[in-house]
């Protein structure tokens, strides 16, 4: 019995609900419905802080909603801010744990992106990867997902344009929470699903189940390799799903969408930056509509015992060279953001100053 007093209650977070369930909610308190869309409201489209700042609400009924509810599912831990304008946002959740996401300026479309976590830490492994290092904690729900944008948008009070999600954690293997948050970044942040990109290591069965949700989002594959073999060191869950299993399941989201793919390759010194590797990889895509995005490592502090370097400049500018001119795909190179704080690609380890 004494220990059950002493049990923290863990207020219900509102933020990063659906329109519906503030409908059910106010609902249940016995509210006229029009009152959960004004909060509804509130949290989505004027981005609020806190209870307060609902004032088309009466005092009773925002003492009644700080005294039940939370407003946001996160809590600001830290925040730091690149040269460049980048962002990294440590956030804690009422569990006590902690996941990173990042919002970057880009420069040519003069708005926001936001690339945000699905699980805490990752289960994957990936040798290149700092959130590997961190392990496995938890699978995030929608709200938790969803208030990392609605996060961001309260502290700048600057709408969000494009959601990756790139942050810590394999999207696809936290599937139907994910798939339950874009859902609510389309109708509720009001971000359409063509700025909406998934980013997966590679889990044929649930790429495939995605494309049969025919979502108009763009899907990014963390390839890595052309190769069995290469891949399997690079990416541990090519050993469960071969390459042939996951170019199938490509081809099968491709032809069920109609939306073009990301391989997305990080070039590595000595280990999938050779020239040979650049033809097998053209040879690997050459059926199917996507484009490629080279990505410069940034180097981490690996558990995996593999020794990994940067490729240098001009070795990527020559692997380009002979990927475009041998596949016929447009090939970019990733133009690296928020280096100088730990918040580029592969960098997410909850490092704290």
């Amino acid at each position: 019995m004494e220990n059950n007093e002493h049990q923290t209650i863990i207020k219900r977070a509102l933020s990063g609900l659906s329109e519906a369930e503030f409908t059910s909610l106010t609902k249940h308190v016995g509210w006229p419905s029009f009152k959960g869309n004004q909060i509804y409201s509130w949290i989505y489209k004027k981005w609020v802080s806190s209870f307060d700042e609902m004032t088309d609400l009466n005092l009773k009924e925002r003492q009644y909603l700080k005294e039940n509810y939370i407003l946001s599912p996160l809590t600001l831990s830290e925040k730091q801010l690149s040269k460049d304008k980048t962002i990294k946002y440590l956030w804690r959740m009422n569990d006590g744990n902690l996941i990173e996401s990042v919002r970057m300026f880009m420069e040519g479309h003069d708005s926001y992106s936001a690339c945000i976590s699905s699980q805490a830490g990752c289960a994957i492994g990936c040798p290149f990867c700092a959130t590997g290092t961190v392990g496995f904690k938890k699978n995030l729900n929608a709200n938790e997902i969803v208030d990392q944008i609605l996060g961001m948008q309260r502290d700048t009070k600057e709408r969000i344009s494009n959601v990756v999600f790139m942050g810590q954690g394999e999207p696809l293997l936290n599937y139907n929470e994910v798939l339950k948050a874009i859902h609510l970044v389309k109708d509720s942040v009001g971000i359409g699903a063509r700025h909406i990109t998934l980013s997966t290591s590679g889990i044929p069965p649930q790429i495939k189940k995605l494309a049969d949700e025919k979502l108009q989002i763009t899907l990014a594959v963390s390839l890595h390799a052309p190769d069995q073999k290469t891949r399997e060191i690079l990416v541990p869950v090519a050993r469960k799903y071969k390459m042939d299993e996951l170019m199938g399941s490509l081809h099968y989201y491709y032809n069920a969408t109609k939306r073009r793919i990301t391989i997305e390759y990080v070039m590595l010194e000595g280990i999938n930056d050779q020239i040979d590797k650049a033809k097998q990889l053209a040879d690997l895509i050459r059926d199917l509509h996507c484009h490629i995005n080279l990505i410069p490592y940034n180097p981490i502090d690996s558990l995996s015992g593999v020794e990994l370097s940067r490729s240098p400049m001009n070795k990527i500018n020559k692997f380009k060279e002979v990927l475009e001119k041998t596949s016929r795909k447009k090939v970019t190179i990733r133009h690296e953001r928020g280096i100088d704080i730990n918040a580029a690609c592969g960098q997410l380890a909850n490092k704290v100053r």
